[in-house]
């Protein structure tokens, strides 16, 4: 069974969200980021963050599973952050709805530390999924991240930000898509 860190975009999911109805139902499996920054993100708050739950999901990991990140908007970034920092071995990262950092409606509060970052190629096996819709990140800047991190990708229509107010409850589609990219 593998082990999973969770991954929110600013402030945390809340309940209603479909990343904590899956680490409700996935219980000591998973193990969700908290970083002290989450209404003004701080990159490197983020990326160790990141590295703690890895830690700790790691540590609950059978020898013979990996460790899938589940993230979810700037979660995203922090994600792929951290990945290009440590390198793990396996791992696989699940990336939902990543904001355009060049975009109008990228968070003020995440300016200062995540603007500079970029879409370089992931040391493991990927997979981004986005909306044609996205307020935060239109379709070509989401294509583009998922080409420089060399994830597959998957457009799932008109679902917003993939996020509580989409109305997606626990998401099995998403779950599809998860199960597909961890059993590949």
């Amino acid at each position: 069974m593998a082990a999973y860190v969770i991954l929110p975009g600013i402030d945390g999911s809340d309940e209603k969200h479909w990343q904590s109805l899956w680490e409700n139902e996935w219980g000591a499996s998973a193990v969700r980021i908290a970083p002290a920054s989450w209404s003004r993100p701080d990159l490197s708050d983020w990326v160790a963050a990141v590295q703690a739950a890895y830690e700790v999901a790691s540590e609950r990991d059978d020898q013979d599973d990996q460790v899938v990140l589940v993230a979810h908007s700037l979660g995203c970034w922090a994600a792929a952050q951290w990945l290009e920092r440590v390198r793990p071995d396996g791992v696989t990262a699940f990336l939902v709805a990543p904001p355009n950092p060049q975009g109008p409606a990228f968070p003020r509060a995440a300016a200062s530390t995540f603007l500079g970052v970029s879409a370089r190629p992931l040391p493991c096996p990927s997979l981004m999924v986005a909306s044609d819709d996205d307020p935060y990140c239109d379709p070509t800047a989401s294509a583009s991240f998922a080409q420089g991190w060399q994830a597959q990708r998957s457009f799932v229509g008109s679902h917003g930000h993939i996020n509580s107010d989409s109305g997606l409850g626990d998401w099995q589609a998403g779950r599809e898509f998860l199960r597909t990219l961890v059993d590949r």
